[in-house]
């Protein structure tokens, strides 16, 4: 690069960071900076993560499938007991 006083020097460039991804769907986490090692050990927790649940781990697309995920299951066992009660009614 060419300085103001017109000589030369070198600039060094600093490494493009891919940053955090999702585990379970690989995507790039929006929110949090993309940083090295050194970067994520000196940043402020608000800089890592996001304020949600599995925030900085996991993306909002993958969070909401796990709550819909685990809302139905409880579901199907609720259901599953009202059928047992009936069961045991109609044999009774």
């Amino acid at each position: 690069i060419r300085t103001p006083g017109g000589r030369h020097s070198a600039q060094y460039m600093a490494k493009l960071r891919k940053g955090p991804r999702c585990g379970d769907c690989k995507i790039c986490l929006p929110g949090i900076k993309h940083m090295d090692s050194t970067g994520f050990k000196n940043a402020k927790t608000s800089e890592k993560t996001v304020s949600r649940a599995y925030g900085g781990s996991r993306c909002h697309t993958c969070v909401r499938q796990r709550i819909v995920r685990a809302f139905l299951i409880e579901e199907q066992k609720i259901g599953k007991k009202v059928m047992a009660e009936k069961m045991k009614k109609s044999k009774a």
